[in-house]
């Protein structure tokens, strides 16, 4: 506690200069905003809406989790910022003029920075498509680029067009299945990218809302017709995965595969999560037998 203390005083010393000249730009709370030269992203979402609409320059470091493929659609991308870990200390050194967070991006150094006079935008996970087009029009407006979001939100549309593949005459049922037997119910982006995708969802049609528990027995007695979800972690066994491998689920298979829809599709919404729609509307057009007009 007191080396939190400490560290806090010291950032406060050092940020008196900073904040002169904030307060001058009209940085601070209360002053018109001008358009950020130096943009600092903390949060996975945040980091991708970034590095698709940031101006050249404008954007200089992103969280490590960007560069990581298994959570990030945009690893290459990621490569040319800096690359932060959701440290007050370090981001203080860069000496942003604007921040970007998610609401539950590391608080404690959230509050810290917004402590020290710092400008943090923060953006709410998005659980549907509106949500989706709603972060990538505020992006578009924080970093002075709303002609560019409004390219992305039409190009974000008319990849979900494509990935929905005209109307589903037959929805099959869908069971999504994560790590340590958790399902995505209503309420998420994941229910609608399904939803949207020509399936029925298993956990919304239970009950079940956000993030939720959905025991193998349970997947066993719906008997879906599609299973769907990442394993992570490599090929060595995993408590976390066991149920992956269990008889009885690939009895519901029918020695099929489960459907592949990688985490980083939907863990973050925008462009790329009309690719978690298309490989969902492929199985189900598989399991119809229906070919995509």
């Amino acid at each position: 506690m007191w080396d939190v203390l400490r560290a806090e005083t010291l950032f406060l010393r050092m940020g008196m200069r900073l904040l002169a000249v904030a307060l001058v730009t009209g940085l601070c709370a209360g002053h018109a905003m001008a358009v950020p030269k130096r943009v600092v992203s903390m949060n996975l979402c945040t980091d991708q809406l970034a590095m698709l609409m940031a101006d050249e320059g404008q954007l200089v470091s992103v969280s490590h989790l960007a560069s990581d493929p298994a959570s990030s659609v945009m690893v290459t991308e990621a490569q040319r910022y800096a690359v932060n870990h959701g440290l007050a200390e370090e981001i203080f050194v860069m000496a942003p003029d604007m921040i970007f967070a998610g609401t539950y991006t590391s608080r404690a150094s959230v509050a810290m920075l917004k402590r020290l006079g710092f400008r943090v935008e923060l953006f709410e996970p998005a659980s549907s498509f509106e949500d989706i087009e709603k972060n990538m029009l505020r992006m578009g407006e924080l970093l002075g680029r709303p002609q560019r979001a409004a390219e992305l939100i039409a190009e974000f549309h008319r990849r979900i067009a494509e990935a929905r593949g005209g109307e589903a005459l037959k929805r099959p049922l869908s069971a999504l299945h994560y790590a340590n037997s958790y399902t995505s119910g209503a309420g998420t982006l994941a229910a609608e990218v399904v939803d949207a995708a020509g399936l029925r969802n298993l956990g919304s049609e239970l009950g079940l809302t956000g993030t939720s528990r959905l025991p193998l027995e349970t997947i066993i007695i719906s008997n879906p017709d599609i299973v769907a979800g990442e394993r992570l972690g490599g090929d060595a066994p995993a408590l976390a995965y066991e149920t992956f491998e269990h008889p009885a689920l690939k009895a519901v298979l029918d020695g099929e595969p489960m459907t592949g829809v990688a985490n980083k599709y939907w863990v973050c919404g925008g462009p790329f999560t009309a690719e978690a729609v298309a490989i969902l509307n492929a199985a189900r057009r598989k399991l119809v037998g229906q070919a995509h007009p």
